[in-house]
């Protein structure tokens, strides 16, 4: 609870900029054989990237459940052995080992679906940041259709673009992600850092997903 009160103190990006700086600073070099990704400071990111799609309104609302009940999934086995799950990698190696990691409650799929929630938070703020006045609406449908459709079914997919219609315009989003004491020059370098630190956290995920075959993976 201590923590939810100090991170209610900043907005939801610079909360994911400092759990993202954590694991730049934990991170413990390149050797690929000693691949890691801090389990409690990634879940932190994945609890401020929620709080950034809340801004989007209900379209997200499944997105956002899906995220929430993941982040639940790997908060469990992570207090089952902290000591042996304080690095994401170790969940994905165990139940690889055990073929488990493509079961649908696998704590594997979970982390590929909270990867592709940040790929779809991600590919939205590039998209703003470069071009602000693209509408909400064409940006959030163009990032869905690069990050996440093409792994959903075409009940998800179709919920979406039905969804679509409630998406707020660009200056709503933004006030709402500044906050009442923001200012858009703040919002804008807060979000340029998010992008610098997300991009190449995101990659190496992507490729640890890969060594364990977990990349391909799709909605049923």
């Amino acid at each position: 609870m201590k923590r939810k009160r100090e991170l209610e103190k900043v907005s939801e990006i610079k909360s994911a900029i400092e759990e993202l700086s954590v694991m730049v600073r934990l991170k413990p070099g390149d050797n690929h054989d000693a691949a890691h990704i801090p389990t409690k400071p990634f879940l932190h990111v994945c609890n401020s990237v929620l709080q950034v799609l809340d801004k989007i309104g209900p379209t997200m609302a499944v997105l956002r459940q899906d995220i929430h009940q993941n982040i639940q999934r790997l908060e469990i086995v992570h207090e089952s052995d902290p000591s042996l799950y304080s690095n994401l990698v170790e969940i994905l190696k165990k139940e690889a080992s055990e073929g488990n990691a493509r079961k649908n409650t696998s704590s594997s799929k979970a982390v590929v679906w909270l990867t592709r929630a940040m790929d779809f938070t991600l590919a939205l703020l590039q998209k703003l940041a470069t071009d602000p006045e693209q509408s909400m609406e064409e940006a959030v449908e163009e990032s869905y259709n690069i990050t996440l459709k093409p792994w959903h079914g075409w009940i998800s997919s179709a919920a979406f673009k039905v969804a679509l219609k409630l998406v707020p315009d660009n200056k709503t989003f933004t006030d709402l992600l500044m906050g009442k004491d923001g200012s858009n020059d703040t919002l804008k370098e807060e979000t340029q850092t998010l992008i610098t630190l997300l991009s190449p956290f995101l990659e190496e995920i992507h490729s640890i997903m890969r060594v364990y075959k977990m990349d391909k993976v799709k909605s049923t």
